[in-house]
């Protein structure tokens, strides 16, 4: 990967107020950035059956800065592959900006994640965790607006508030967002507490700003597109689950889902990806199929296997299994118990989420038969009666029967180097990622990461010499 060196002038504003129709294409159809999920296959999947316009998924602007090879999976990208923006997280303006230095000739757009709700963005104070803090946003946005070549969009959250979501929407554009793309959920709405996003919060948005805008929330098939838009009058709609779920949801269709996943396969083939980005992927295309009683087979190969060959075996199991039922030659048996659905569990369909209400019921529900004692048995290997929590301790001991390092309780402290949390066994008080690098710079080990660098270069070390004393022999 080239890296730039030095710099050139920002693009003018008459410049980036055209990026939507001249870079982007005035996109409708658009995939959201998802992390381990968006990746190059994925995206070159998606826009061949209809997206517009793609995003990587969330890159840490610390990390992309220092390890060369993060940038060069993550800017991993085809002529194919465009447009394309790239999506920083991170709470610096200096750090954000030469990540975004680094990235520009490789995207159309550079876009800050000011939307992730997870545990992990409130820890590195990144995300929809920076929602409180306008100062810095505007300073961020500010300074990468005014120093790259290329625009800087903004992927926000709304508040419940409708007024402050406008002046929010209002700052980040005056900061220099020349594209906002707004969730129509507040940052508590994840997890069991999603329920639907609000198009209103998103209707107002688009009627206060001059930029464009695009929506994110409750798009599940190709008709909510057009209903996004015209109850909101956004420029286009993005997608993530929807997306993840059905491949082909801008088309339309809902295919049998050996289709798109042998498909997704082949790219992967020419684009490799990490087995477990493919074994998620096949899980949400196969979501009805695997949760049948008769697919135990199909979903353990899946679950417990991490080769193209047990993904790809995956994939002819269940089409030889129904494909006769897609073809028509049998008959589904529409009265079974284990079947509540109006399309075929085997085609692509829609995820539908329980709303906090009725999880909020389902939760009451289950308390309701711990109170009369109709609590769930656990039994060991042999038979015997166990608590909850000795089960959970025995099911930890199979995983990993030599670890006799008790579990430590994570708190809120960070890793040295960036703003993930640091991992609680590490030698060093750094994350994963920063543990390994140090590792391998630095020629040290780390058990609490398994990161054996400094022993594996003294087995190869010794084997050589073992080598060469045999061959001296010889």
């Amino acid at each position: 990967m080239t890296e730039l060196n030095g710099s050139r002038d920002p693009v003018s504003e008459e410049k980036k107020s055209d990026f939507w129709t001249d870079v982007l294409g005035s996109p409708k159809y658009v995939v959201a950035p998802m992390v381990d999920a968006s990746e190059l296959a994925w995206r070159l999947l998606s826009r061949r059956h209809g997206a517009q316009l793609c995003y990587t998924p969330m890159l840490h602007s610390s990390v992309f800065c220092r390890d060369s090879k993060y940038r060069k999976d993550a800017l991993a990208s085809t002529t194919e592959d465009r447009p394309l923006i790239v999506q920083f997280c991170g709470n610096d303006p200096k750090i954000l900006l030469e990540a975004a230095l680094l990235a520009e000739p490789y995207c159309d757009a550079i876009d800050i994640n000011i939307g992730c709700p997870q545990a992990i963005a409130k820890r590195g104070h990144y995300g929809a965790f920076l929602q409180d803090d306008w100062d810095l946003l505007e300073r961020i946005v500010s300074t990468l607006s005014k120093s790259l070549h290329i625009p800087v969009t903004c992927k926000l959250r709304v508040f419940t508030d409708v007024d402050k979501t406008i002046a929010y929407a209002q700052m980040l554009e005056k900061a220099g967002a020349s594209l906002l793309t707004v969730h129509g959920r507040t940052r508590e709405q994840k997890g069991p507490l999603t329920g639907l996003a609000s198009w209103d919060h998103i209707r107002v948005v688009r009627e206060n700003v001059k930029v464009p805008v695009i929506a994110n929330g409750n798009i599940q098939c190709v008709q909510d597109v057009e209903k996004c838009i015209n109850e909101t009058g956004v420029q286009g709609v993005m997608s993530a689950e929807g997306n993840l779920y059905n491949p082909l949801i801008f088309e339309g269709c809902y295919p049998p889902s050996w289709e798109p996943a042998s498909e997704y396969l082949n790219l992967v083939e020419q684009h490799p990806a990490p087995s477990s980005y493919i074994r998620g992927h096949l899980f949400k295309m196969f979501q009805r199929t695997l949760c049948l009683t008769e697919n135990e087979e199909a979903r353990a190969l899946l679950a417990e296997n991490s080769t193209m060959e047990s993904f790809r075996r995956v994939v002819e199991l269940l089409k030889e299994r129904y494909l006769p039922y897609h073809e028509g030659r049998l008959s589904w048996p529409e009265e079974r118990s284990d079947y509540d659905l109006v399309l075929p569990p085997w085609l692509c369909q829609p995820y539908v989420r329980d709303s906090p209400e009725v999880h909020q019921n389902k939760v009451e529900a289950k308390k309701m038969e711990l109170e009369n004692g109709a609590k769930r048995e656990f039994k060991d290997e042999e038979g015997n009666m166990v608590s909850r929590k000795r089960m959970k301790k025995l099911r930890r001991i199979t995983r990993r029967p030599n670890n006799n390092t008790p579990p430590l309780r994570r708190g809120k402290l960070l890793c040295g180097d960036c703003p993930n949390p640091l991992g609680f066994k590490c030698e060093y008080q750094l994350c994963r990622q920063c543990c390994r690098s140090k590792c391998f710079k630095d020629n040290l080990d780390c058990v609490g990461h398994r990161n054996l660098t400094k022993t594996r270069r003294k087995m190869a070390i010794d084997f050589a010499k073992q080598r060469e004393n045999s061959e001296n022999l010889m």
